[in-house]
């Protein structure tokens, strides 16, 4: 009995990190979405720092979803 809830409290461990990742990586592309529309100017590193945050955001939201992580 005590090895699953080892495995039990692992694997809630991981999905608390993982849900903080999303939060971060949320906030990070969020961010970066607000500095490309303040600058007049168009800067393809601001764009590709923007599609990265997002890519990275969305992949991990996909792995909380096979997870069935819920947010609180």
């Amino acid at each position: 009995m005590g090895m699953f809830r080892k495995k039990s409290k692992l694997r809630n461990e991981y999905d608390e990190k993982l849900f903080d990742l999303i939060k971060n990586q949320k906030a990070l592309w969020e961010n970066s979405k607000v500095m490309e529309e303040i600058i007049v100017e168009e800067h393809p590193k601001l764009k590709a720092e923007r599609k990265l945050a997002q890519a990275k955001y969305f992949y991990l939201f996909k792995e909380a979803k096979v997870r069935q992580i819920k947010g609180s």
